[in-house]
């Protein structure tokens, strides 16, 4: 959380977890270098509720415990243990009483939330050093400062620079027009050394001259550059050159890992649906799958019907996307024929996440859509589960987030997307052009 300090003696601080926190990342109370970590008994008790679950909290809730029990020793309750090498004291606080100033801002004292801010307020009247809550809740934030307790959202798995989210794709208007000459010409990926060191850094790049242009990808691996050029890909024909370049990093073997961003109407799940189609001899298996987050916060136990009809409208826009592909297709041809053949054999699967866990994911082609509703642990946990001949794509919007606990910083699909850059095996696209309707493209931009 804070940098290491040079006078860590003097400068140590006492973080006070929220739950929220360790549901989002069992593993939190590492993270806060040479400093101490409270954990009030609030949140223990909160975390009993989530155990039993079954999702990806449950997990978290889980491990949090059975870490916290490895630890656990009589100090655990008594000025606390401590976390490792380089690493400051965990305890867990059981007085979670209100002080004056606490009980005349908050009068529900039973309040989860408010127990948790007494814990901090009243341990920064008691301890001379500098006391944080962390959580990933906004308005507790807010709340915890109305009584002086400084307060931070988790910041441990937040990008800081969210440029990496739009510079998928670069332009590059100084190049010569034997650059480009060369590029039609070749038959061969070019070697790098032959164009400049801004396209040396870029991925994928628009080439222009003052006459003329060329869509490049480079391949830092190997050293080389080669054009790219417009491919249909299952009846979809690219309309913009981002929408050029995804469809070739979703054809192209060597990038195991594909991101695409960008907003509402730009392709991403069509184009990616298509490739997958498109390359269905290759892979035994194709998921499309997304994260369901639940309305209003709510279980999926409170909706009427069966598992099928609960999760149906989440599936709906996958299905949409998938009815657009077919219709460019007569209903005799085989390639119409070839799609309901695929589902009909369950080799290409439309399903919630949760329910692809325990699946084999070798020979597979995934997709994961509305990533940016993933935590970077669900990421991780996906891709660290890879199999061989296995290809990711996450798309995503990651200015339309539904989790309340995630923000553009914070979500697994910019984390991804933070650390994978430069990777070989990596390729990253931002969609800017909606292509769904002209209606759609200006609804995107000015609603």
């Amino acid at each position: 959380m804070t940098k290491k300090s040079k006078n860590s003696a003097k400068n140590v601080k006492t973080f006070v977890l929220d739950t929220n926190v360790i549901l989002h990342d069992y593993s939190s109370i590492f993270k806060f270098e040479e400093n101490n970590v409270v954990v009030p008994i609030t949140v223990l008790s909160e975390l009993d509720k989530f155990k039993s679950m079954g999702d990806e909290k449950s997990f978290h809730a889980r491990e949090f415990a059975r870490q916290l029990d490895r630890l656990s020793d009589d100090k655990l309750f008594n000025g606390g243990v401590p976390l490792g090498e380089g690493l400051g004291k965990i305890s867990v606080e059981i007085d979670t009483s209100f002080t004056e100033k606490m009980s005349e801002v908050f009068m529900d004292k039973n309040l989860p939330d408010h127990r948790i801010i007494a814990v901090a307020e009243r341990l920064m009247a008691t301890e001379k050093k500098d006391v944080v809550l962390v959580t990933k809740d906004i308005n507790l934030r807010m709340k915890a400062k109305s009584v002086g307790v400084m307060a931070e959202d988790y910041k441990n798995d937040q990008i800081t620079d969210l440029s990496v989210i739009t510079d998928g794709v670069v332009t590059i208007n100084d190049v010569t027009d034997d650059s480009i000459s060369s590029l039609y010409k070749a038959k061969e990926p070019l070697p790098l050394d032959e164009f400049s060191e801004e396209v040396k850094k870029s991925q994928y790049a628009i080439l222009k001259t003052q006459t003329s242009s060329a869509l490049v990808c480079v391949d830092k691996a190997k050293e080389t550059i080669e054009r790219v050029e417009k491919l249909k890909s299952y009846g979809i024909y690219p309309r913009n050159a981002e929408q050029t370049f995804s469809v070739h990093a979703l054809m192209n073997p060597d990038f195991s890992v594909v991101a695409l961003t960008g907003k509402a109407g730009t392709g991403k799940t069509l184009l990616a649906l298509a490739a997958a189609l498109e390359q269905h001899n290759k892979y035994d298996q194709i998921y499309l799958a997304r994260p369901i987050v639940a309305l209003g916060n709510k279980d999926l136990g409170h909706l009427p019907g069966d598992a099928k009809e609960k999760i149906g409208p989440y599936m709906q826009p996958l299905f949409d996307n998938l009815s657009v592909i077919k219709h460019k297709f007569n209903v005799h041809s085989k390639e119409y024929l070839k799609i309901d053949e695929l589902l009909k054999e369950e080799k290409l699967q439309i399903t919630p996440l949760a329910y692809i866990r325990g699946r084999s994911l070798s020979n597979t082609f995934f997709i994961v859509d509305e990533a940016q509703n993933l935590t970077p642990h669900e990421i991780k946990t996906i891709l660290t589960r890879a199999g061989e001949n296995a290809k990711f794509i996450f798309t995503g919007d990651v200015d339309q987030i539904d989790s309340p606990y995630l923000d553009k910083k914070s979500n697994g699909l910019s984390y991804m997307i933070g650390k994978m850059k430069g990777q070989s095996i990596f390729a990253h696209i931002n969609l800017v052009k909606g292509e769904r309707s002209a209606l759609a493209e200006l609804a995107a931009d000015l609603l």
